[in-house]
């Protein structure tokens, strides 16, 4: 199973497309226009795109709290995107769920948590939700290395293998749960082998390379189709920025300078994949920069859609959030609306 050249072409374009859109998030929230916190996945686009271009359109998928990167990596249109980190009525949740809680049904995207391991029973009870519909979409469930110690890791994979789920759990092992490394809080370390106690198959892979993501997911999605199961996917990725950008960490030295620049010269997933691209896969230097040109306008569409969009009026708050309105809502709305 690898990329063909016209999906590795895509693959290259989602990276960057996370890349710049991150890099333009980071300036407006330090600009004061995205409120709240701000978890960015810089030096982990090839472990989203890579396991995303291994589903189908109609697959479903969870994300994290880090999970910006995750709807463009299934192909998000970016505006919506942009305009709910700002909390606007024009984003993808009307600005009700801003940073750590896009969902984006037309690309199957059903949640995203800011609860470390939320997504996990969410996704599962999705590939159930399949398997009871007898039809043969996959979930695609992300995590990250701290979540493997929560109890609903252990919970929902246990279910999913006595059940024969379609999902494959698949964690973005950036080696540090904010602060706290792998090395300080697994007394397992290599993540995959906890699959083994629950009779699946657990899988590390490259995460700073696409097309072995790519390859390595795609053998997991064709297994979950086939009905045979799970699949724990851990992908070896790395993040340039620190945990969020509205906590400053500097004064804890949970890694050196030195490291995080080691990374970000060497195991760039989109320098690396762009190197391969001209040199191996015969790729012209014209295409790539067009691909980067088209990138840059996307972004930069997104972030004057964003800008001006309107705040939601805060009579509006109720607006979605239940089939019935409660006895009440009106009167509520109206006191809303006085405020």
């Amino acid at each position: 199973m690898k990329l063909d050249s016209d999906r590795r072409l895509e693959a290259y374009r989602r990276m960057l497309r996370i890349r710049r859109f991150e890099e333009e998030g980071m300036r407006q929230f330090k600009r004061g226009k995205i409120p709240g916190c701000f978890h960015v996945s810089v030096g982990q686009e090839a472990a989203i795109v890579g396991a995303c271009l291994a589903l189908r359109d109609d697959d479903a998928m969870t994300g994290t709290h880090r999970s910006h990167g995750h709807p463009i990596g299934k192909g998000a249109h970016l505006d919506a995107l942009m305009a709910e980190l700002m909390g606007k009525e024009g984003g993808i949740c009307k600005g009700r769920g801003g940073s750590m809680h896009f969902a984006d049904n037309s690309v199957g995207i059903i949640s995203e948590s800011g609860i470390v391991g939320g997504g996990i029973p969410l996704a599962t009870g999705c590939a159930f939700s399949a398997q009871v519909r007898g039809v043969d979409q996959v979930t695609l469930c992300f995590l990250g290395d701290g979540a493997v110690n929560q109890g609903t890791f252990h919970e929902s994979l246990n279910m999913a293998s006595l059940w024969k789920l379609p999902v494959i759990y698949f964690c973005e092992n950036n080696g540090y749960a904010i602060i706290t490394s792998v090395a300080q809080s697994h007394g397992q370390t290599d993540i995959a082998l906890r699959a083994a106690g629950y009779g699946i198959p657990g899988v590390t892979v490259d995460g700073q390379d696409v097309s072995a993501v790519y390859k390595t997911t795609a053998q997991a999605v064709t297994r979950a189709r086939a009905g045979a199961g799970p699949t724990l996917v851990v992908a070896n990725t790395y993040r340039f920025d620190d945990h969020d950008l509205s906590v400053d960490v500097r004064a804890v030295p949970y890694r050196s300078a030195e490291e995080v620049d080691r990374y970000k010269r060497d195991r760039d997933p989109i320098s690396l994949f762009r190197n391969v691209l001209l040199e191996e896969e015969g790729v012209n230097e014209q295409s790539l920069r067009a691909i980067e040109d088209g990138v840059a306008e996307a972004v930069k569409q997104a972030l004057q859609f964003g800008l001006a969009s309107p705040m939601p009026r805060p009579a509006t708050l109720p607006d979605e959030m239940f089939k019935t309105p409660l006895a009440g809502h009106n009167s509520f709305v109206a006191d809303l609306e006085r405020v």
